[in-house]
Order: structure tokens, then C-alpha cells, then sequence
């Protein structure tokens, strides 16, 4: 139109993207009263990260640093201890709730306590957006428009289901909402009302949120009576570059390859037969850990390696004030972008199939692993800027 400027222009577009989701709200069960009203006046944010802008380059998640984060920045010592004493104190004031979604979904009280402090410090975090808002823009210019739009109708539905008030609905940047963090899908998946007072109010109610986050365990396969991992110190020889999902085998095997289980600890014959992946956060350096399903089923709910050993850590140290046995040693950041030409290199030489993120997660690094191999380098499975002046010299 002439005369507009290119922003209100886009938004001229926005308002009628929006208008456009009409009949797919009608269709989840959305009144037009709700639809009306809740998207009167609403307004994209194009301050969020993760947005394609025509004209503007992309915005990068604020995970995506200028530096990989290394575990020891985002494993805090000193968040954990604060986090874990606040734990105990709030495992004893939700006794009672806690003891019965132990009970019946077989998930320790601890692991979604965890949860809760690292998604929102224990409902101490106020969640910094609008949910709707966030969804909206998504859904409209984000990088995954259809999954966002989805979840744009889902949290109209939500809103004229009368589960949440507008003013309770503040989300993180990427529209997840409520004290453990969930997108609306996942509200309509998990949710569980269970204080008993009719709502599931992961927003307001601690019982309802626990409860809520361990369905979602539950509903990704979580296992009662087994753990999340266990810290091992891993033999001289290791091949860190087996240190990946895939290559799972029972606890024992392990063991009887040389792994110690830290501090002494005996695993019972139950636990040996449990299958696990060797996982080195930090290649040879730092701590090892064998990893079983649970683990996975923990990234499941937020898909990074950090996070699970965070929540894992966090959730062993509300029982036991034991630090890591062994201590994190990497202090060398590469940059986001470096990382990525690294994850580029090896896609192009054949030893990477996974995206490319600037992150180092456990498929780069067994990547590396097998590049430095095949190289005839020292096999740590760590990127450096060594390696990356290797891997770009190859051909």
C-alpha cells in the first residue's frame, strides 16, 4: 500500500495472518468471542529472537552465544547449592504432594522439583513475555511458523477453556509458560489437575505443576527405580568417540571395560543390567557419566545435554551436598560460529549428519572424535581451534 511505512506494512500483513487462523480456531474448538477479543489489538514483537525478518538478518536464540557455553558456566557450582538447599526446604513444605506423585507416576519427588528450579527458580523467575504475543510472532515470522502456529490456536483454546487468565499467561521467549515451563500442546498432553480443585493450574498450583511435568515423564517413557545416570571415571584407552545414544549396552559391560563407578559406589545386579550410553561432556576431560533411558527421556523435555545434567546434578544434590566427582576442566571457548564451520566440515567430509548449530552436543563431539582418528591426531573429542585449523585444511 502507498504511503506505508515497511514496519507498518508488516504489520498490516501480521493483522491479517491473524485473521487468516479464524477458521482453524473455530475448528479446536475456539467462540469467535475469544478469538475477538484476545486478538484485538495484538502486535507482533520483532525484538524475540529466532525470527526470519525480510531484510534483517536472523535473529539467534540467546542460547546462541558469540561463545560455547562450557559445562562449568552453565552447571554452576554455586547456582546448585543455592538451588538444591532451597529444594530440600520445599521437598519438606510439599511432603504430601510430592510423596503421592511419587506414588503414582514412579518419578522422585527430586527430578521434578529439579525441573521446576532450573525452568523458573522455583516460580521465583517472573516469565519476561506475553504468551499469546510470542506465539503470535512466532507463528508469523519465526523460524518454525507451522509448529508455532499450532500452538498460537492451542493457547486461544486455552484462554476461552477459561484454564488460564491472559495476565497469567507470561512465557520465555519461545511461548513456554506456567512454573515448569510448558508450550500449550504440551498443557493439553500432560496437564493434571492434582490438588483436586478442577483446574490444572501449572501457573499458580506447585502440585498441579510437579504432577503436570511428571506425566510428561512419564508420557516420554520415563522408567520408575531407575536413575538418570551415573558418574564413572572412564579408563585411559577410552574411545570417547563412542559417546553417543546409539552405542548402548549394559551398565556391566561397561564396567568390565574398565569404567569405575565414582566414590566406591557398588551398583546392584538390577542396575548393571541397565543399558546405557557413555556420555563426556567435555571429550576426555572432565567428568564421564553412563547414561541411561531416563537421561533421554529428560532431554525430551528440553533437548540439551547441559540442561539434563543440570536437572540430574540438581536433583542428587537435594539427598547428597557431593559436587561432580570429578571436576570440569574445559575452559576454552571456541565461538558459536567457529563451531559451527566445524560442524560444517565434517558434514562435508562425511563424519556429521546432525544440524548445524554451534553446538557442541554429543554428535559433534563423537564426530570430532572420529575426524581426529582418522587423522592420526590426539582422540579427545573436544573442539578446539586445532582441530578446527585441521578439519578446514583437510580435503
Amino acid at each position: 500500500m502507498p504511503g506505508l511505512t515497511p514496519a507498518r506494512a508488516a504489520d498490516a500483513g501480521f493483522k491479517e495472518f491473524i485473521a487468516s487462523l479464524w477458521p482453524e480456531a473455530q475448528a479446536a474448538g475456539v467462540a469467535r468471542a475469544t478469538f475477538d477479543r484476545e486478538t484485538s489489538g495484538l502486535e507482533p514483537d520483532y525484538k524475540l529472537p529466532d525470527l526470519i525478518l525480510p531484510g534483517r538478518p536472523a535473529t539467534g536464540a540467546p542460547s546462541q552465544a558469540e561463545f560455547v557455553q562450557v559445562p562449568a558456566d552453565y552447571v554452576k557450582e554455586a547456582s546448585i547449592a543455592r538451588l538444591a538447599e532451597e529444594g530440600q526446604r520445599l521437598m519438606a513444605k510439599y511432603r504430601a504432594a510430592l510423596a503421592g506423585i511419587e506414588k503414582r507416576f514412579g518419578v522422585p519427588a527430586t527430578i521434578v522439583l529439579a525441573i521446576w528450579g532450573r525452568e523458573t527458580d522455583f516460580g521465583r523467575y517472573t516469565l519476561p513475555y506475553d504468551g499469546l504475543r510470542v506465539l503470535a510472532t512466532q507463528a508469523y515470522v519465526g523460524r518454525r511458523k507451522d509448529q508455532y502456529r499450532n500452538e498460537f490456536i492451542l493457547a486461544l483454546k486455552l484462554l476461552g477453556d477459561g484454564e488460564v487468565a491472559r495476565k497469567d499467561m507470561r512465557s520465555s521467549w519461545a511461548g513456554a509458560t506456567g512454573l515448569t515451563q510448558f508450550l500449550p500442546s504440551e498443557f493439553y498432553k500432560h496437564a493434571v489437575d492434582f490438588d483436586g480443585d478442577g483446574h490444572r493450574d501449572i501457573w499458580n498450583s506447585v502440585p498441579d505443576a510437579l504432577a503436570s511435568a511428571a506425566q510428561q515423564l512419564v508420557n516420554k517413557g520415563w522408567q520408575p527405580g531407575v536413575r538418570w545416570a551415573y558418574e564413572v571415571r572412564a579408563p585411559g584407552n577410552v574411545d570417547c568417540s563412542m559417546g553417543v545414544p546409539e552405542v548402548t549396552k549394559p551398565i556391566g559391560d561397561w564396567l568390565r571395560a574398565g569404567f569405575v563407578p565414582v566414590r566406591g559406589q557398588k551398583l546392584s545386579a538390577t542396575e548393571q543390567a541397565e543399558p546405557a550410553s557413555l556420555l563426556q561432556p567435555e571429550g576426555i576431560y572432565g567428568p564421564a557419566f553412563l547414561t541411561t533411558k531416563n537421561y533421554f527421556v529428560i532431554k525430551e523435555y528440553n533437548f540439551s545435554d547441559l540442561y539434563v545434567l543440570f536437572v540430574g546434578h540438581l536433583s542428587d544434590r537435594m539427598l547428597s551436598p557431593q559436587p561432580f566427582a570429578t571436576p570440569w576442566s574445559a575452559s576454552t571457548q571456541l565461538r558459536t560460529a567457529d563451531v559451527e564451520a566445524m560442524q560444517r566440515q565434517l558434514t562435508r567430509i562425511g563424519l556429521y549428519a546432525d544440524k548445524v548449530d554451534g553446538k557442541a552436543g554429543m554428535k559433534t563431539r563423537a564426530a570430532l572424535g572420529a575426524y581426529q582418528k582418522s587423522a592420526g591426531l590426539k582422540v579427545d573429542c573436544w573442539p578446539s581451534e586445532a582441530v578446527l585449523r585441521s578439519i578446514s585444511a583437510a580435503r
